[in-house]
């Protein structure tokens, strides 16, 4: 609100936010005595005088508003009430005086005059209009603890101009904007389709109900309406409206074009550049992002977030000093982002510096405690995000107890983390081979949520695994018969098809998913079911079949790092295509550069093609975050045999058998363990041999 009355004028005056105001006004004429029953005498009408008077008060309010002098409006609030005395009943010079007591700051008169239009004309379009604005601005005080009355105030204003102007665009969208505030889609719907109605081809209408329709959590609908618009006609906000929505729907790629389109029309945009950017980041070409990003800075130095953004860069192009320097460049202009921190962890995490990275998570978790307990939603999301990365990293450090008390941590945030702490709890008491433990906790949760149907089907896996097979089948038979018909049935068959693919029961399997195929609609739907039928071919060695169902997966979701990952590990184990395996594992391990599952397999595809260095190397790093895997230890004792470390090979083939022998029987393939078995029997032969014989020199 610009005030045009002079500082000097304010030195006796408590300030009062707007809606105080308002309140005070709406009590003041509530309050007023009632109008006498007898009528006065009805005053004689000087048009000449009020004409007179009337255009000398447009003059000083016109001088007022563009001079800011607070003698004008003063000026100006005299001669129009000069104009009415001279003319009471003109609703001309009554709107008048209430629109400039609106402009010059005197809110308490604008509402009273307002108000006393509204109740001798209740169809007065310019009283109501300028009670609308006045609602409008104060919600946008800070200080209104009333936000909730001023916008059910405004609400009933601008449905009263809708009812007055019915075939005005304006009215329409701010009032479908106000119903959105308040929460009330299919209203705020209703108000921007009247408005498509009156003007198919606005811009503001399209912009209004995509941005609706992604609040609602639709994307798809808001880039359908925003496609509705011939190319040739879109603008630069169309665009980059459209190049958002495709983000959401993961298709960065119609989203980078679209972000393009907008720049050639309005190229030095920068946030424009930055939607780009996040873009090219999503798609994983991360030197272009980089080449967009440090346009930016260059253009805005002081931008941290894009500076956070190029180390995430640096950090996934394996750059680590480098990311860390630029985080100390972002520091003094973000010194509170909480991202630029989480970031600072990662790449700790990444280089090894597993202390380094718990004390930077362990601050974070402390900074944002409170002794209360008590968080906003978005604290929530923020702390779980700092509490599972810490508790992965105790997981990777072998600290098991410090992970299961982090994840108790992230439970008693409440609501959905819940489950998702249980199931942490759960992986690292599977980590360190406790299967007891395991099932303890995920019974206890079970106990706890009886009728979540996901957290009954993981308990039923919990069982499958260890042993109580017909348990496990049973419940997990049963969760489907209780989601039958239901929007959960197709999860419950799903977490049915796991557990039979573990048991290696194909047939079982197989009629789970063909079930669950029949209710996937939804492209994310579709492509967990390819991704889990590709695992099931892959372990009946039907590689053919199961490469087509994770390409399947991949067209759905090109950076899926999993899928990638698997895939490539695939491929790399059969020795087939290893340069098309090292680029999907890399851009796996790009994705995810902590991930010990997706070091293994770089260090095995390195193996595969001869590359022995390199497959130490990813392989060492791989150990170091998921040692108690036996897998990971055998392709350790591969390099070092084939570098002629017999040693060394034989000491991570040893450890391979202990931890197979430690493992649950899904994980634990006996053709897997009795070659494992063969290679330790023949490196002890070997190193007996070269051991030389007592006695001997």
């Amino acid at each position: 609100m610009t005030l045009l009355l002079r500082a000097s004028s304010f030195r006796r005056l408590r300030l009062i936010p707007i809606a105080g105001l308002i309140f005070a006004a709406h009590t003041m004429v509530a309050q007023a005595p009632a109008a006498s029953a007898t009528p006065m005498p009805a005053a004689a009408v000087d048009r000449a005088s009020s004409y007179y008077h009337y255009g000398l008060a447009r003059l000083y309010e016109d001088m007022a508003v563009n001079a800011g002098r607070s003698d004008y409006a003063t000026q100006a609030v005299e001669q129009y009430k000069l104009a009415l005395d001279a003319d009471p009943s003109s609703r001309l010079l009554q709107d008048g005086l209430a629109d400039l007591y609106f402009k010059i700051g005197r809110i308490r008169e604008a509402v009273t005059a307002a108000q006393d239009q509204v109740t001798k004309n209740p169809d007065d379009v310019e009283a109501h209009t300028l009670l609308g604005k006045v609602y409008l601005r104060s919600l946008g005080d800070m200080q209104t603890p009333q936000s909730g009355q001023m916008l059910q105030l405004a609400i009933a204003e601008y449905e009263k101009l809708a009812q007055l102007k019915p075939k005005d665009v304006e009215t329409h969208l701010l009032l479908g904007q106000l119903y959105g505030l308040n929460h009330d889609s299919a209203k705020a719907e209703a108000e921007f389709k009247a408005a498509q109605k009156i003007d198919a081809n606005s811009e503001e209408v399209a912009l209004n109900m995509a941005r609706l329709y992604s609040e609602q959590g639709d994307p798809k609908r808001a880039a359908e309406v925003l496609n509705a618009i011939p190319v040739e006609d879109r603008s630069p906000r169309i665009e980059f409206a459209l190049g958002a929505s495709y983000e959401q729907l993961k298709k960065n790629k119609d989203a980078i074009a679209a972000y393009h389109r907008a720049l050639d029309m309005e190229p030095d945009n920068l946030d424009t550049e930055r939607g780009l950017a996040n873009a090219l980041l999503g798609d994983g070409q991360l030197d272009e992002a980089l080449k967009v990003l440090n346009v930016i800075v260059a253009a805005e130095p002081q931008d941290a977030q894009s500076q956070i953004h190029i180390s995430e860069i640096e950090r996934r192009q394996g750059n680590y000093d480098a990311a860390l320097k630029t985080l100390e460049k972002a520091k003094p202009l973000a010194p509170d982002s909480l991202e630029l921190t989480y970031n600072e962890a990662l790449i700790y995490d990444s280089l090894g510096r597993y202390d380094d990275a718990i004390g930077v998570l362990n601050k974070l978790v402390a900074d944002s405690a409170h002794a209360d307990g008590k968080y906003t939603d978005g604290e929530k999301a923020n702390r779980s995000i700092f509490l599972d990365r810490l508790a992965i990293i105790y997981r990777e450090e072998d600290k098991f107890a410090e992970a299961v008390a982090t994840y108790k941590q992230q439970i008693a945030l409440g609501g959905e983390y819940v489950k998702t702490g249980y199931q942490g709890e759960i992986d690292a008491y599977r980590d360190a081979h406790q299967w007891k433990e395991a099932t303890a906790a995920a019974a206890e949760i079970a106990k706890a949520m009886p009728n979540d149907h996901g957290i009954q089907s993981m308990y039923a896996g919990q069982l499958a695994d260890t042993g109580q097979v017909d348990q496990g089948v049973a419940l997990a038979k049963q969760v489907v018969a209780t989601t039958k018909g239901t929007p959960d049935e197709r999860d419950a068959r799903m977490a049915l098809a796991q557990i039979y693919i573990r048991l290696k029961r194909w047939d079982d399997a197989s009629a789970e998913l063909n079930s669950a195929d029949a209710l996937a609609s939804k492209p994310d739907e579709k492509l967990y079911q390819y991704f889990l039928r590709g695992t099931m071919y892959d372990r009946q060695k039907r590689y053919d079949e199961a490469e087509a169902e994770f390409h399947k997966a991949l067209a759905i979701d090109p950076q899926n790092a999993t899928i990638l990952n698997y895939l490539g590990y695939m491929l790399a184990d059969r020795g087939v295509r290893l340069p098309e395996a090292l680029t999907m594992i890399r851009k796996a391990v790009e994705l995810d550069p902590q991930n010990g599952a997706f070091l293994d397999s770089l260090g095995w595809a390195y193996f595969k093609s001869g590359q022995y260095t390199l497959a130490e190397e990813n392989l060492r790093k791989a150990n170091e975050r998921i040692n108690t895997d036996p897998t990971v230890h055998d392709h350790l004792g591969e390099v070092y045999e084939k570098t002629g470390n017999l040693k060394m090979a034989v000491a991570q083939w040893e450890r391979s058998m202990t931890e197979y022998s430690r493992s649950l029987p899904a994980d634990a393939d006996p053709a897997d363990v009795s070659k494992v078995q063969h290679k330790l029997e023949n490196a002890r032969v070997k190193l007996a041999k070269a051991a030389p014989t007592p006695g001997k020199q």
